[in-house]
């Protein structure tokens, strides 16, 4: 589980070594923040060797890109291709600042930088008020959206009442998943699933928390509210129904 990585005026980010995902948060309030070349990427510049989508989860704000500057409202989706050599990201108001959730992954080409609203994104109904999981699954980077080498990124939105995500559960034995829950308030917390189908465990999670779910992982979660939250991928493939499911009484 990665928390405490929303900080006024900060980019903080987490390197994993399943498939070489990077998680972070971007938080401007009173500044414009660039995101930095960590000594550990051993390359130029962040994006030398690396592709990474973006998601605004807060107020609006900017994301600019080698000096061309996207705008992004709540839940608008940004894809920045290999070889940008400079990124930053501003808030329009300090009073309600931005809060970009950031995925990089390794590519191995590069693909234009393309911005998608909310409104654009491919839209799945799923669920059933009858089994508490009522979602909306918006699909942003993927092989029908914006192209990517390897990044598979998305947000779900699950309805009043609803706090079931992603069950039936499954893994993904040719790829990583990552999740970041928000717009959860204080007072509430989620439930998440990890581990192999007939030996589950449980973390307990709370607004803008993330967690990383390896390939023989199932990724599952239960609120005490309804909440949103952001995947992404990375692995063998783009296919986003290549997946391996369980059935719910087989789970222990």
């Amino acid at each position: 589980m990665l928390d405490a990585l929303a900080v006024a005026d900060e980019i903080n980010c987490a390197y994993t070594h399943y498939d070489r995902m990077i998680v972070g948060l971007a938080q401007p309030v009173k500044k414009a923040l660039t995101l930095e070349n960590y000594a550990e990427l051993r390359a130029d510049c962040f994006l030398e060797r690396r592709e990474i989508g973006i998601i605004n989860v807060a107020g609006n704000g900017m994301v600019t890109a080698d000096g061309q500057t996207f705008q992004l409202k709540k839940l608008d989706c940004l894809y920045i291709g290999k070889g940008v050599k400079e990124v930053s990201f501003s808030s329009d108001d300090a009073s309600s600042p931005a809060l970009f959730y950031l995925l990089s992954s390794p590519a191995h080409t590069s693909y234009p930088t393309t911005l998608m609203t909310n409104a654009e994104a491919v839209k799945v109904n799923a669920g059933d008020a009858a089994t508490a999981n009522l979602r909306v699954i918006n699909k942003y980077i993927h092989l029908e959206g914006i192209k990517s080498c390897q990044l598979v990124m998305g947000l779900t939105i699950l309805s009043e009442g609803s706090v079931w995500n992603t069950m039936p559960a499954h893994t993904h034995d040719r790829r990583m998943e990552a999740y970041f829950y928000f717009d959860l308030k204080d007072e509430h917390r989620i439930i998440h699933y990890m581990g192999k189908g007939d030996e589950t465990r449980h973390i307990v999670m709370k607004n803008y928390d993330s967690v990383i779910s390896p390939p023989w992982s199932i990724h599952s979660g239960s609120g005490t509210s309804n909440y949103k939250f952001i995947w992404g991928m990375a692995g063998e493939n783009l296919d986003y129904t290549d997946m391996d499911a369980l059935a719910i009484t087989d789970l222990k």
